[in-house]
């Protein structure tokens, strides 16, 4: 499989993260999105019209959006990561799956404008993403109730990797995740996941600091 990728790119984040999880092999081709605009090159918008990255390419099979990436990577390495032992699971996966596209454009747009000048309004991703931010929070708080970490089951699955990347990184868009303890504590147990890598920017911050504790109202 090769992986056409940018370094500080989350979303080709997410596609490497799972493919190291999985314990899948990736040829890893880079592309110059800052400041060289190489996604937007003739040849790489014969791949992919939209312009966008990352692009994986396993034989015929060209694919162009990283939620598939990550399903198709789990089904040939890692079918575990799929979950779906039940409907209600196969319904939150694909529920998280679709709310990680929130945080992309809204955490993920941040990010950019602070780091890269991309004009945009940066109060108003800021609030989107804030408000996306309480939701995923309040999604673990329930998940914490039926005794599970993770956002669709009582183990990881694809969906938790779709939305971690734009998550970690909401402190680049000056979005701080300070107030959100059990999002907090979901990062710590994808961080001691056997296989887990680093992206540059992503910091072990939690290292640094006591483990959030998440007050009785709150729950």
């Amino acid at each position: 499989m090769k992986l056409y990728d940018y370094i500080l790119s989350p979303s080709c984040y997410k596609v490497r993260l799972m493919a190291a999880l999985a314990g899948a092999a990736l040829e890893l081709k880079p592309v110059d999105f800052h400041p060289g605009n190489e996604h937007r090159s003739p040849a790489m918008l014969a791949l992919n019209p939209a312009g966008t990255i990352p692009i994986l390419e396993d034989g015929d099979l060209l694919l162009t959006e990283s939620s598939a990436m990550l399903a198709y990577i789990a089904a040939k390495a890692a079918p575990g990561w799929l979950g779906g032992d039940s409907a209600e699971e196969t319904a939150r996966i694909q529920q998280w799956l679709a709310f990680s596209a929130r945080l992309t454009s809204s955490l993920g747009g941040a990010r950019l404008t602070q780091m890269l000048l991309v004009p945009c309004d940066i109060a108003a991703l800021q609030k989107s993403g804030i408000a996306a931010l309480r939701e995923l929070e309040a999604g673990l708080v329930e998940q914490s109730l039926r005794g599970c970490r993770f956002l669709a089951a009582d183990r990881p699955t694809i969906a938790d990797i779709a939305c971690f990347p734009y998550v970690a990184l909401a402190p680049d868009g000056n979005v701080s995740l300070d107030p959100y303890p059990t999002i907090r504590l979901w990062s710590r147990a994808l961080r001691a996941l056997p296989g887990f890598i680093e992206m540059p920017g992503i910091h072990r911050l939690h290292e640094l600091k006591p483990e959030p504790e998440v007050q009785a109202e709150e729950a």
